[in-house]
């Protein structure tokens, strides 16, 4: 039996093709017409007729980009997605798109719409997975390129922040119990953790499912090495914390294709620095007028929270000690200084609330200045490591030590 491709599979062989051509090419075209001429020719008394045909051909050259042939099959595509879906033995089918924010950024928008218009108005479903703001959804030119956030598109927040410790803790642990239900385990919370160690692990995690997971995995193989078996406690979170440490988050930044990490890595050694260097706390505070002058700065205050170098406490708060305006307030990863834990560093507690329902410490941080940030990453003199950084944390602690002697 001859098996003839779908149509389906003739557009795929025809993507495939295209894929590896130029971005833009020059395509010479020739547009060819005939016709004929009749002619007598006679010698004495004989005569014959004949005739002979004249070609004319009219040769152009243009430009014929990837875009174009997208844009000219995009009714092809949509009907051949159309046409497989009603012939396979489902209703609808999902699109999934992940690390979008791969994609350069001024070209997102042009992505997202030609997807959108591919499966607008199908059973199709196009699910999109990206860093927030490592990501760009329109562009407003002459006409408008993308798509609008609720309108188009909704978003869903995959992660939790430490914004509220307590709902998060309770999504991580029904996340806990429903793989513990697979495994035949009741109350994985009770059986496996002491009072103090599920909080660790929600803090240590960042909220983040994939990380609570990584690192639970890890405390255990950890608690086990030494011969503890009866539950987890905060050390061995902290151990397993420190296997997803910052090193590993940096080093994703470029494994992940961000193509200007610099910035964001001389960013982060700044603000540690600021942190546990000059101000001894864990947390810090971003003026939201600061937030609006140095937006470029801010954006990168902003992906430095999306990659989880730091988190989000307080969206909107005020300062202590008379300091006007209103802030946002973020802390560092735990995994800069929990394990092992800094001497004479301020922990500031802000899942801690005192009687009038107000963070432990938020207040009180230190005020982290973005024109001084700017100048500062656009100065590559200043480069140091990530380690250097902490190494000078380490001698001031010691310093500071020795003085309170």
């Amino acid at each position: 039996m001859i098996r003839f491709p779908t149509k389906t599979q003739k557009n795929i062989d025809d993507l495939r093709r295209i894929l590896s051509q130029a971005d833009e090419a020059s395509i010479k075209q020739t547009d060819g017409t005939s016709s004929e001429e009749h002619a007598e020719v006679s010698k004495g008394s004989a005569k014959a007729a004949g005739s002979k045909s004249k070609k004319h051909e009219k040769q152009s050259e243009f430009k014929e980009k990837k875009l174009d042939h997208l844009e000219r099959y995009l009714s092809d595509y949509k009907e051949a997605l159309t046409t497989s879906l009603t012939n396979s033995k489902y209703d609808s089918a999902y699109i999934l798109l992940d690390d979008f924010y791969l994609i350069p950024r001024s070209r997102q928008p042009d992505v997202i719409a030609y997807l959108h218009r591919l499966v607008r108005g199908t059973d199709f479903y196009l699910k999109i997975g990206t860093v927030r703001h490592r990501t760009t959804i329109i562009r407003n030119e002459e006409n408008t390129i993308g798509v609008e956030l609720h309108q188009d598109v909704e978003e869903i927040s995959l992660d939790r922040t430490l914004e509220d410790i307590e709902s998060t803790s309770q999504y991580l642990s029904q996340m806990l119990e429903a793989v513990a239900l697979k495994a035949g385990l009741d109350s994985p919370k009770e059986a496996l953790f002491n009072p103090e160690a599920f909080h660790a692990l929600s803090l240590a995690s960042g909220g983040v499912p994939r990380d609570f997971l990584n690192i639970f995995v890890e405390a255990i193989s950890s608690s086990l090495s030494d011969g503890k078996e009866k539950w987890l406690t905060p050390t061995y979170i902290w151990k397993g914390a420190s296997r997803l440490s910052y090193r590993t988050k940096l080093n994703n930044l470029k494994d992940e294709g961000v193509s200007d990490s610099s910035p964001l890595e001389r960013l982060y050694r700044n603000i540690v620095s600021f942190c546990l260097k000059e101000k001894r706390k864990t947390a810090f505070l971003v003026s939201q007028e600061q937030a609006q002058e140095y937006t470029a700065i801010h954006e990168l205050v902003q992906q430095l929270m999306d990659f989880k170098l730091i988190h989000i406490i307080e969206p909107d708060t005020s300062a202590a000690s008379g300091r006007k305006g209103r802030f946002e307030a973020y802390t560092l990863d735990f995994s800069l200084f929990m394990e092992p834990r800094m001497r004479n560093v301020v922990h500031v507690e802000f899942w801690k609330t005192d009687s009038e329902h107000r963070r432990f410490g938020v207040r009180e941080a230190p005020i982290y200045d973005l024109k001084l940030a700017e100048e500062t990453i656009h100065n590559s003199d200043l480069d140091k490591t990530i380690e250097e950084v902490l190494l000078e944390v380490d001698d001031t602690s010691e310093e500071l030590g020795s003085d309170s002697k």
